[in-house]
């Protein structure tokens, strides 16, 4: 596999599996990714191991949970001297590019009253040097969301607004960093496009325009009164059209790798950092174990690749080990990740495959923090966490409220594809100390504090 050695990956934000055509409902209008997913490999089982933006891009960049990379909620920094895959790339002599949405960094706000780059809330520029993880193209900015209107940093804290749709900019970076690249050198490009993150009206018209009284099937677990709701319907009619005009944009990419050769020795990659709710439990947004929150599309298309889908385990930081593999670069030993490259290049024959994933979530927000705090708790033993396997989900919620009692979920997900009658298992059931065990030997290599128990709480 060591003649493969450049990569292009798009992430995607908040854009859950059932959202592409091949995956869901041919009514979705995707056809350029559902194209990729005929010429490459189709991940059915990925997950987002922390369904929530920053945690989640640590642990693809750095294949290293939340508890260890130094990022358990947004806008967090990644730890000091974590290895990251932009430093294992480089070491190899690949010239690494990153577009989009970073939020990989502190926001400004959090060092400055008023930085000069005018970052504002979750923002921040990242100055080159270490903080960029040696990407040595950058064109990013921290988190925001204002898709119609967007701005971006490069290598001076001076804004860039370029007036357009933030997918259609970015992408028009991308093709040019892929025109003016030096050919000479192999490449790997991570473009992070923010939508259909919300808002979800900050899409250009003619893609919702496509979807304007277009019937799509609701998912079983969307309430009744919420498909009677104006203005839940027409927040679904722009997720979708956000999802097309990202796909419209793909597909420029992918035109431009056929037309210029570069599709034949290079790795595409198709991710996101997590899901969307999108009304189903009555629901929007993430950070929660439903498998809207936490099943992700995955692709992956190059040389040595056969089409096809398989349907063994993946979560988010298998990604860094998995592309090194492929790419035929050293993995290193901070990895707790695992390498997929076996399966995705079909000589995992005979291997054992991994039979279950862990699910974390950790109260991040200041107004979820500080009543721990303010009771001398560690914020960190709560929240929830998890175990899927292919067929189940199991949880221990502890929630995000001081004094909240330990739940136990359990989710029959062949019988029950909609997660709407879970079973409530007590501590001491057979079911519960199964999993538990499981859980148990993650928080002993994570170190993570979390309480299983009321009694530990106390």
């Amino acid at each position: 596999m060591s003649e493969r050695k450049q990569v292009i990956l798009f992430m995607t934000d908040t854009t859950r599996k059932d959202m592409l055509g091949c995956y869901g409902d041919s009514r979705m209008i995707t056809p350029n990714l559902d194209r990729l997913a005929q010429e490459g490999i189709r991940y059915e089982n990925a997950y987002s191991c922390q369904p929530v933006c920053g945690p989640a891009r640590g642990t693809i960049f750095t294949g290293m949970f939340p508890h260890s990379n130094g990022v358990s909620t947004n806008s967090m920094p990644l730890g000091e001297g974590v290895k990251t895959i932009g430093q294992r790339l480089t070491d190899q002599q690949i010239h690494c590019g990153y577009i989009g949405k970073w939020h990989l960094d502190g926001s400004e706000k959090n060092f400055y009253k008023d930085p000069k780059s005018g970052a504002v809330n979750w923002d921040a520029f990242t100055p080159q040097g270490e903080r960029r993880h040696h990407f040595d193209y950058w064109v990013s900015y921290g988190a925001m969301d204002e898709h119609m209107n967007p701005h971006y940093w490069h290598d001076t804290d001076e804004k860039i607004k370029p007036g357009k749709w933030s997918v259609e900019y970015e992408t028009d970076l991308a093709l040019d960093y892929l025109k003016n690249r030096d050919e000479e050198k192999p490449f790997c490009m991570f473009l992070s496009w923010n939508p259909p993150h919300p808002p979800y009206d900050q899409v250009p018209e003619k893609y919702w325009n496509a979807y304007k009284g277009k019937e799509i099937p609701f998912r079983e677990n969307v309430p009744e009164e919420w498909r009677t709701n104006q203005d839940y319907l027409t927040k679904r009619e722009e997720y979708f059209a956000a999802i097309a005009g990202l796909d419209e944009n793909f597909g420029r990419i992918m035109e431009y790798l056929k037309e210029s050769g570069l599709d034949q020795d290079t790795l595409v990659v198709l991710s996101a950092d997590h899901g969307d709710c999108m009304g189903s439990h009555g629901l929007y947004g993430k950070n929660i174990w439903y498998e809207e929150s936490i099943r992700i599309p995955l692709y992956f298309r190059g040389p040595g690749i056969k089409p096809g889908s398989t349907d063994v385990l993946f979560t988010s930081p298998d990604h860094m080990p998995t592309l090194l593999e492929l790419l035929g670069a050293p993995v290193p030993e901070t990895v707790e990740g695992s390498c997929r490259g076996s399966y995705i290049t079909g000589a995992a024959s005979g291997q054992k495959e991994p039979d279950h994933a862990f699910l974390c979530m950790f109260p991040g927000m200041p107004e979820l923090v500080n009543p721990y705090r303010k009771l001398g708790m560690n914020p960190k033993s709560f929240g929830w966490r998890g175990i899927r396997t292919k067929t189940e989900t199991y949880v221990i919620d502890r929630g995000t409220t001081p004094g909240a009692e330990a739940v136990r979920y359990l989710y029959h997900n062949d019988q029950d594809p909609y997660q709407m009658h879970p079973e409530i298992l007590a501590p001491d059931s057979e079911t519960a100390k199964k999993y538990d065990k499981l859980l148990m030997e993650y928080f002993e290599m994570l170190n993570d504090p979390f309480i299983m128990t009321d009694s530990c709480a106390e």
